[in-house]
């Protein structure tokens, strides 16, 4: 599990990197590595979010990312193999990865 934070959906993350990790480490006991800030959609997303929608681009009218936790499950070749709606949580994507893994 890797966490890219994003400012696009509704500012919920307007803070620095040592800020949202904090929030993230004490509001919801994240233990996995975060990034630095980008940007998933539009002219400036990140490079590897464009990858990851060129291969998953996601079942609407858009591959654009809807909402911040959206997730991808990218097999131990490198192949993005699967892509969740934000509610899904790391449990239910614990399912899968004996499929992929």
């Amino acid at each position: 599990m890797l966490g890219f934070p994003c400012n696009q959906f509704a500012d919920q993350e307007p803070g620095t990197d040592a800020e949202i990790l904090d929030f993230a480490t004490s509001n919801f006991d994240v233990n996995f590595p975060m990034f630095s800030k980008i940007e998933v959609n539009g002219d400036d997303a990140a490079p590897l979010y464009q990858w990851l929608k060129d291969q998953q681009p996601g079942g609407g009218d858009t591959s654009d990312i809807a909402w911040n936790f959206e997730k991808f499950l990218i097999d131990k070749e490198g192949n993005v193999v699967k892509r969740y709606p934000p509610p899904t949580t790391p449990e239910d994507i614990a399912a899968d990865l004996p499929h992929y893994l």
